[in-house]
């Protein structure tokens, strides 16, 4: 049931025959980017001062959220009174 089917004759492979292949292109020469200490220094201190910003925003988000639920259950208290 599940096996292969053979061809009757089976025929021999083709021979290849190697043709000659075309030479290697030629590689134009890549332009070199130098990058100085100054560029790596900023982006860094740029990195670091945009990672504390975001940190500060969190820490702000955050606070506020607190006060907010603090303030929320100091007016429900009052209410019941």
């Amino acid at each position: 049931m599940f096996l292969p089917k053979y061809p009757d004759s089976p025929t021999p492979p083709p021979a290849h025959t190697h043709a000659p292949t075309d030479p290697a292109p030629v590689r134009r020469p890549v332009p070199q980017i130098s990058v100085s200490a100054g560029a790596v220094a900023s982006v860094l201190v740029g990195g670091v001062v945009l990672t504390a910003l975001l940190a500060a925003v969190a820490v702000t988000a955050i606070s506020v959220a607190v006060a907010a639920v603090v303030l929320r259950s100091m007016l429900r208290d009052q209410r019941r009174r």
